[in-house]
């Protein structure tokens, strides 16, 4: 089987590596997600039977600050890929990966495959609307999570009252391998058993010197506060 990564520099791609050992995944001299014409030739002539799409702009702020480079990334690299899939006309399995932020947050729940989205910032709504254009490809999954890489957290304070149904980028990646198995179409939730907060988060990964803060002292774009996720259509892991 010919697997294509896009995003492999980032957390889940450095994670997808390690459980896809013979995937191809491009650089980004290699292959742009920004250029159509970049994508073209890299699909066209490595003819991958699954492309895992995990290549996005991810930083909240960054995308705020940034909307034109956020859609173009987030949202035309997504169309580039669903365009470079269809010339290609060998029915490759697509999974697109989305983010539980996608939804609102504004109250306790987990989210189900079936609930209503609502973003809250422009990171989000370009996620969502990748979502929107991957669905063009009919022989596609599109794969929800929130994740973190399973080393230092990278912030000196960790949110004591936002919180996810999180995993590790490791066990994300496990769950890929799962949905590659079987080729599921349609939107499934990859999710953790357990609902916590990004500051229990943060002292999973061994970062017992991580400050606690709340939403309240927060200044910046707006955040989806609750972003734990339930599943209809596939199972739950273990954070481990």
């Amino acid at each position: 089987m010919r697997i294509l990564i896009t995003g492999g520099a980032g957390a889940l791609g450095s994670s997808l590596k390690k459980v896809f050992k013979n995937a191809y995944c491009p650089t980004r001299k290699e292959m742009d997600v920004t250029s159509a014409r970049s994508v073209n030739k890299a699909v066209l002539k490595y003819n991958p039977d699954v492309l895992i799409h995990a290549a996005a702009l991810v930083g909240i702020r960054e995308c705020e600050e940034n909307k034109e480079k956020a859609w173009l990334t987030n949202v035309e690299g997504t169309q580039n890929i669903v365009n470079a899939l269809r010339k290609l006309n060998n029915n490759c399995y697509l999974i697109y990966m989305s983010t539980a932020c996608v939804f609102a947050g504004e109250q306790e729940k987990y989210y189900a495959e079936d609930d209503i989205p609502g973003p809250k910032n422009y990171y989000s709504l370009t996620k969502l609307c990748g979502e929107l254009v991957a669905r063009q490809y009919t022989n596609t999954c599109i794969i929800r999570t929130n994740f973190a890489p399973k080393s230092q957290w990278k912030y000196p304070k960790a949110f004591v009252d936002r919180y996810g149904t999180y995993l590790f980028s490791d066990n994300v990646a496990e769950g890929i391998l799962d949905v590659v198995k079987k080729k599921p179409r349609g939107i499934i939730h990859i999710v953790g058993s357990k609902r916590m907060s990004m500051y229990e988060l943060a002292l999973l990964v061994g970062s017992k010197n991580t400050g606690k803060m709340t939403l309240q002292e927060y200044q910046g774009p707006p955040l989806t506060v609750d972003m734990s996720l339930s599943t209809k259509e596939w199972k739950k892991y273990q954070i481990k």
